[in-house]
């Protein structure tokens, strides 16, 4: 017996948040085809015969930003039938963290992509901004778990920064006395021993994290809303 299966399409797209700033941020492209031809869009693409939908991920991402061995993770499969008013595609989102500093610019200005504020979106293209509403709780769920900064951090930074990468990221103010006894007790920064002038007359000690350490941690380290 011959099956005859309907066609159907397979995307990934891809979160990519940066921090830059004091701003969480969004990599975002004007869409290449019809339907929305030019509006914006998530970094994404159609996986290859011979991919997985992790390596077409890998391969949007390398082709945006020049940058290899980024922190990737699986958010969910959004498959409603008609999500998208061109074809039966069903896409597999990933959350990407980077650190903007040290992406390619000029590959990104080539591929016609933008930086945008969380909190300053632009309109979006099918069911996108779901999509990023999904992969914002996954990167919350990771950073209740673990210690997160490291993939968008500069290699050194205050307990400030830190404390207002986590602000941005839950989107709510943290009590600073209490982020810095928890961040602290964790153990897996190092203080280095030269000072942040900038945020105090006293200086505030530059931090970083310690290599041979796991950041994750059993149980929650700070509650998501």
């Amino acid at each position: 017996m011959v099956y005859h299966h309907p066609k159907l399409l397979v995307a990934v797209d891809c979160v990519i948040f940066g921090y830059e700033d004091g701003e969480l941020k969004l990599l975002l492209r004007p869409r290449e085809i019809e339907p929305a031809l030019g509006k914006w869009s998530l970094m994404g693409g159609f996986v290859g015969l011979e991919e997985s939908v992790e390596d077409a991920a890998m391969r949007v991402l390398y082709s945006t930003t020049g940058l290899k061995d980024i922190y990737l993770e699986q958010v969910a499969a959004f498959s409603a039938v008609d999500r998208d008013p061109g074809a039966r595609v069903v896409s597999i989102a990933f959350v990407a963290l980077i650190r903007i500093d040290q992406h390619d610019k000029a590959l990104v200005r080539e591929n016609g992509a933008h930086w945008w504020p969380l909190n300053q979106l632009p309109e979006l293209i099918f069911d996108h901004e779901k999509i990023i509403n999904d992969g914002l709780r996954s990167l919350q769920k990771r950073a209740s778990f673990e210690l997160t900064g490291k993939e968008l951090l500069p290699e050194k930074f205050t307990l400030m920064q830190l404390r207002s990468l986590y602000e941005v990221i839950y989107q709510r103010p943290f009590d600073p006395g209490n982020f810095r006894k928890k961040v602290l007790s964790l153990n897996v920064l190092e203080r280095l021993n030269i000072k942040n002038t900038t945020e105090s007359k006293k200086g505030a000690f530059y931090y970083r994290f310690k290599e041979s350490e796991d950041n994750s941690n059993g149980d929650r380290i700070f509650k998501i809303n």
